[in-house]
């Protein structure tokens, strides 16, 4: 699963019809608005990357979008993937890719 934080902007008088439009798009919640402003932080989750940046060009193409960014990425490592990982970068001998210290 994907999950991504993205910053909306609109002209701040379409902040309430671009609410109601981005909470009706699959995998997408807003979270917080400033109608000053016309920002919008939403999340959105998708399956896979390339479906979690198809759904950012929606957004980025829906009416009166100005700006949508991404500034948050993450992905959960599903055991698919790793059973999918060339079996040479976990052998012995190897350094691990991260570090003992990072995973506490």
């Amino acid at each position: 699963m994907n999950v991504s934080g993205i910053l909306v902007v609109v002209p701040p008088d379409r902040v309430a019809g671009a609410v109601d439009t981005l909470n009706g798009l699959p995998g997408v919640e807003v979270h917080h608005t400033d109608p000053a402003t016309g920002r919008i932080v939403v999340t959105q989750e998708a399956e896979t990357i390339g479906a979690e940046v198809d759904a950012l060009k929606r957004i980025k193409a829906l009416p009166h979008v100005i700006l949508a960014e991404m500034v948050y990425h993450h992905f959960e490592e599903s055991a698919e993937i790793i059973q999918e990982l060339p079996s040479d970068l976990e052998s012995e001998g190897v350094a691990p890719r991260v570090p003992s210290f990072l995973n506490d």
